[in-house]
């Protein structure tokens, strides 16, 4: 683990929230003039601590877009480096940066962006033991990853450890993205459902090829990645409806959005309620 800025005293959900400085006020204006975000959505933002897996595609936006939005604190885990064939989508890394670790290139490049956000490295791939070293640290999981292995693995560990999780997955030229609160009911008081409730079990190895196989339209990544920021700031900030149990679906070559509800099956239901 590298920790790219100073240290932050305290855990993002506990931390007294910090005024914003003249510079951040002038920053964030265009979000302090929202009164749905306003001066204490933004200090919010500020104090928040959010975990990103993967610095590839989709978490090149999401990095970006939540460094420029003043997020206080954002976690990397990768132990990719950066090469050519990356450059087509991975908009966080440039040609300088070839060979480099990722967790390294996308870090400068949110300094250089905003130098208010501090940046912890984790190059390695994220799994259930360094989930029980880190997430404590953290209040909000970002799941940009592109392999389902570590798309359940992040689910099951933010599910453990009461976090919301925002993940994403790309096609060719289409996507999806989700947020989970399993450990939340919801208006009805029935629990919010798991990510096992929308993919009971993983695909046979070889089923879906990876986009290394079959291509990923680059543009398309930025689309599902600045979703799944957007959905993380609303989170953040307690704006609007996050997508707990609704799957947001886009098709790029027909340019259309849909959304799927999904719900907490019964088994899982009556499990949970007895334990």
């Amino acid at each position: 683990m590298t920790d790219t800025f100073p240290a932050a005293k305290g855990h993002a959900s506990i931390a007294p929230m910090e005024p914003l400085s003249p510079e951040e006020i002038a920053r964030y204006q265009r979000h302090i003039l929202l009164p749905e975000i306003g001066g204490a959505g933004q200090q919010k933002l500020k104090a928040a601590r959010v975990l990103v897996i993967g610095a590839g595609g989709l978490g090149a936006p999401i990095l970006q877009y939540l460094a420029a939005a003043g997020v206080g604190t954002l976690g990397i885990s990768d132990d990719d480096r950066v090469s050519l064939s990356n450059l087509q989508r991975q908009v966080i890394h440039d040609s300088g940066t070839i060979g480099e670790l990722k967790t390294e290139s996308a870090a400068f490049a949110i300094a250089r962006l905003n130098p208010h956000v501090r940046v912890i490295r984790f190059e390695e791939r994220f799994s259930s033991d360094s989930a029980r070293r880190h997430l404590s640290g953290f209040d909000l999981v970002i799941d940009g990853s592109d392999n389902f292995d570590t798309r359940y693995t992040a689910a099951d560990a933010a599910e453990a450890a009461q976090l919301p999780l925002v993940t994403g997955a790309v096609g060719r030229f289409d996507g999806s993205v989700t947020v989970l609160k399993p450990y939340e009911t919801s208006a009805d008081g029935v629990l919010n459902p798991t990510y096992r409730d929308l993919f009971p079990e993983k695909p046979p190895e070889g089923l879906i090829p990876v986009c290394a196989e079959t291509g990923v339209i680059g543009a398309l990544t930025g689309v599902i990645g600045t979703l799944m920021a957007m959905e993380a700031i609303k989170l953040i900030t307690g704006t609007g409806e996050p997508l707990v149990g609704r799957l947001l679906l886009y098709d790029a070559l027909s340019a259309r959005f849909d959304a799927i509800r999904y719900k907490r099956r019964r088994a899982r239901q009556s499990q949970s309620q007895a334990s």
